[in-house]
């Protein structure tokens, strides 16, 4: 197993290099990371970046079982994907836009503002998972780096690495921005963060809508 690690060393540096500059592009995941941060606690905070990584998981495990030749070959299953990413994204940045101020104290921010872990978890999943981009990217990212010969064990740890790296990559920038004195700074204008991210997001949505 380490001599076929060694063998494909080059390609493993690639895919983590490739996978780095791409997580830290601000896009739709990043702005759902940053509202449930500042928004909700720091359970949620984390909770939102497994499920961004779980959402990782669905684009390469589809590229990888070679689905994803099949979807881009197949327009009418992108454009499914494709709008119900950008009705996704309009819905959860229309919620935003509607947040109002609560009147609340730092001592029960958390419990009163915070969301239960199925619905940070699906927040991220759903975000990532139904972004075609991602979809996109994967085929095109494995596209250069695998071939019919890649060994089974290889594919296993270009899922892995993808899978620890989106994980570490936005559970860090939720730890970050989800610490108690972060969050009670944020309190007093947590309505106009959801407005603003919310603003981002149906953004993000609209554009994807429209980009053909």
């Amino acid at each position: 197993m380490n001599a076929l690690i060694i063998d494909y060393l080059p390609s493993l540096l690639s895919l983590s290099g490739l996978m780095i500059v791409s997580l830290i592009s601000p896009g739709p995941d990043f702005a759902v990371v940053v509202r449930n941060s500042l928004i909700y606690s720091r359970k949620t905070a984390l909770l939102t970046a497994l499920g961004i990584a779980l959402g990782i998981l669905v684009h390469v495990s589809y590229t990888l079982l070679g689905l994803g030749v099949i979807i881009k070959e197949s327009a009418w299953f992108f454009l499914i994907i494709k709008y119900a990413g950008a009705a996704y994204l309009l819905y959860i940045g229309y919620k935003g836009l509607k947040a109002k101020k609560a009147n609340i104290t730092a001592e029960n921010v958390q419990q009163a503002r915070d969301i239960s872990p199925f619905s940070a978890v699906l927040s991220g999943f759903l975000t990532n998972a139904l972004n075609p981009k991602c979809m996109l990217f994967f085929i095109s990212l494995f596209s250069m780096i695998i071939s019919t010969q890649t060994p089974p064990a290889i594919l296993s740890l270009y899922g892995m690495i993808i899978f620890l790296e989106t994980l570490a990559w936005f559970g860090f920038v939720g730890f970050c921005l989800s610490g108690k004195r972060t969050r009670e700074k944020f309190n007093a204008i947590s309505h106009w963060i959801e407005r603003v991210t919310g603003g981002v997001l149906m953004g993000l949505g609209a554009k994807l809508f429209f980009t053909v």
